[in-house]
């Protein structure tokens, strides 16, 4: 009886043991699989032109870490640049840090969770790549002192136009300015004269010598027709 006794307590014992020790071996192996700074990532990148600093937390068991990032100045921290609290799932738990970063800058990404990850860092730092997100323009060249600039077509276009008479100027100026008034009587004026009474303005003068020359002649014709018949009677 006494023999049976020891052996149940015996088997107790090691029951207990070996309970105590899978405890043990299960919660460290349980909080080394429950959070782990190698669940973290972070890197610099862009959306659109704007940079960002993104970190990713791939912890299944779901803990919340506080995340802050730094930006690093000669191996020291330069300016805290933000703190966020995520949440880890299987998938990943990303969060995003607005950060207009110049190319080839180093951050810092420190990791605190309670219980877990006592206020770690993420390694390697994160470095900015070498092109920034926008881009910037080009200015272009300034032409050399010694060279002058060419006239442009436009500032020469008025001259020519202020040079060139216009077609009313031309015209005046080729039509010939009579100084004084010709004696000569015009085509115009004659023509003018014909139309208004049907003859010239001398016409009624020679009619009146024509008919004085008519009444002479037939006189002279007359007396000499009697003259000629008084010899004949005698």
């Amino acid at each position: 009886m006494s023999i049976s006794r020891r052996n149940a307590r015996r088997s107790v014992r090691i029951l207990g043991l070996a309970s105590a020790s899978a405890a043990l071996v299960l919660g460290v192996s349980g909080q080394a699989l429950a959070c782990n700074i190698s669940e973290f990532k972070a890197e610099a990148t862009c959306t659109g032109e704007k940079g960002q600093i993104t970190v990713t937390d791939r912890d299944f068991s779901g803990q919340k870490a506080t995340v802050s990032v730094y930006l690093e100045n000669n191996g020291a921290d330069d300016r805290k640049v933000g703190e966020q609290v995520v949440t880890g799932t299987k998938e990943g738990a990303t969060i995003v840090f607005d950060e207009d970063w110049a190319p080839g800058a180093v951050y810092r990404v420190n990791v605190n969770v309670p219980r877990f990850i006592d206020n770690k860092s993420i390694t390697p730092n994160v470095i900015a790549p070498a092109t920034a997100c926008k881009k910037e323009e080009s200015p272009s060249p300034t032409p050399p002192a010694s060279e002058s600039p060419a006239p442009s077509a436009s500032a020469s276009t008025p001259a020519e136009d202020s040079a060139s008479p216009s077609a009313s100027e031309s015209s005046s100026a080729a039509a010939p300015v009579s100084e004084a008034p010709s004696n000569a009587p015009s085509a115009a004026i004659g023509d003018s004269n014909l139309a208004e009474t049907g003859a010239n303005s001398n016409t009624g003068l020679i009619a009146g010598v024509a008919g004085a020359l008519v009444v002479v002649g037939g006189g002279a014709v007359y007396f000499g027709m009697r003259r000629r018949g008084a010899k004949s009677g005698s």
